[in-house]
């Protein structure tokens, strides 16, 4: 069925669709590149078009357009998510499945997710204006009422168990969203996608030949992480065999960290470890509030310190994060020498190496906030943004800190 039909009906007809998607044999090759691929890009691209080149407006704040670097960044890996996601859920679905009456199918139960993700997909075109975003939130709650019709149709759960099997997808569902949201804040926070990312990786390619690349190369972490993708791959098929609901969502969690980590699974540094790196005085300025956090789930775990730091009109944040599982997309993003600059009448913002350690400045020309981000050891993101700060105080702020000492903490908790 073509495309645009499908997407008509499951919107309008959805009682008629969902016995037909169940009848249906689609592998999940056709599945993915004729559906998924093409629908779950609208959102981001959408996202990255408004907050760049038309901007955001916000109450009391005005106009405002996303840096070229973070909204790239985050565009991309919203995407990335948005079709990683999907099969997480797939997962959720299949292994919850006997808990609520009804029969395990992989392959019906991707069916499930990605359909039922249908409006949402549709409505993230509504994120190119600011005035619209809020009604892409409509299409979300319609994809949950799909979900709700779908579950007892394809995965044959009883209809009188369909609303508690939702609720929990849902729920489950929430905090995939949440932990990619807090991944996607500190991956996009440090800017970290540039103009030269993919001409160094092309240039690395042509000096390292087809066969087997350099591991410490760009190239040769990601053929390292393919091969660890591989394994995770034969562990989700032995636990889907096995029939045991645990296993299986329990690869699932593998196999989304091992993409996340670069093929590593990585368990960020306890908040007490965090804790004493942010200093009671930062800038000159006094900390007048402070907390830390430990959020995700099994497999991808995020660690965060922050605080405040103020005094008369001056006003500094200081944040300190661990990605944890989420480590291989900045080592990624270190080894393929990252840069880019932008400039214009308000401000600058420049990301690129110093002293080998990937940074990110960004600075007003009128009195505005000023910003200095650097990564650590490819792991941690330290990032310090000001008010009525200079730009060089923030960086040497920073640079008082015990910067080696926390760098020399990225091999703790590392599983390869």
């Amino acid at each position: 069925m073509a495309i645009v039909e499908r997407i008509k009906n499951i919107c309008l007809k959805p009682n008629a669709e969902w016995p037909v998607i169940a009848a249906e044999t689609t592998t999940t090759k056709d599945l993915l590149i004729g559906y998924v691929i093409p629908l779950a890009a609208i959102g981001p691209i959408a996202a990255f078009l408004g907050g760049t080149f038309i901007g955001r407006t916000l109450p009391f704040v005005g106009t405002y357009h996303v840096p070229m670097i973070a909204g790239l960044t985050m565009a991309v890996f919203s995407y990335v998510m948005a079709i990683v996601g999907i099969f997480v859920l797939s997962f959720i679905i299949n292994a919850l499945a006997p808990s609520f009456g009804g029969e395990k199918n992989s392959a019906q139960a991707l069916k499930v997710a990605v359909y039922s993700y249908t409006p949402a997909w549709v409505a993230g075109a509504l994120n190119i204006l600011t005035a619209l975003s809020l009604l892409a939130v409509i299409g979300a709650l319609y994809g949950l009422y799909l979900l709700y019709l779908g579950l007892p149709k394809l995965m044959k759960a009883p209809q009188e168990k369909a609303v508690g099997y939702t609720v929990v997808v849902v729920l489950c569902a929430i905090v995939l969203s949440i932990v990619i949201g807090v991944v996607g804040a500190a991956v996009g926070g440090a800017g970290l996608v540039g103009s030269g990312a993919l001409s160094g990786m092309a240039r690395e390619h042509a000096a390292a030949g087809p066969v087997q690349f350099d591991k410490d190369s760009p190239l040769g972490r990601l053929q390292e992480m393919g091969k660890a993708m591989a394994e995770s791959n034969k562990k989700m098929e032995a636990a889907q065999k096995s029939g045991d609901p645990s296993a299986q969502t329990a690869a699932a969690m593998q196999g989304l960290g091992t993409l996340l980590g670069g093929g590593k699974h990585v368990d960020p540094i306890g908040i007490d470890q965090l804790k004493p790196f942010v200093p009671a005085t930062f800038a000159g300025l006094p900390k007048t509030s402070g907390n830390a956090e430990k959020t995700g789930m099994a497999g991808l775990m995020i660690s965060k310190a922050e605080a405040t730091y103020s005094e008369a009109q001056k006003r500094v944040t200081l944040e300190i994060s661990d990605t944890g599982g989420a480590s291989g997309f900045l080592g990624l993003a270190g080894m393929a020498g990252v840069q880019g600059e932008r400039e214009d009448d308000n401000g600058f913002e420049r990301t690129g190496k110093e002293n080998g350690r990937l940074v990110h400045e960004k600075g007003s020309k009128h009195g505005g906030s000023n910003e200095f981000t650097i990564v650590l050891g490819d792991r941690f993101i330290v990032s310090a943004k000001g008010n009525g700060v200079e730009l060089g105080d923030l960086k040497t702020a920073v640079g008082g800190l015990d910067l080696a000492k926390l760098e020399s903490l990225k091999d703790v908790g590392v599983q390869k």
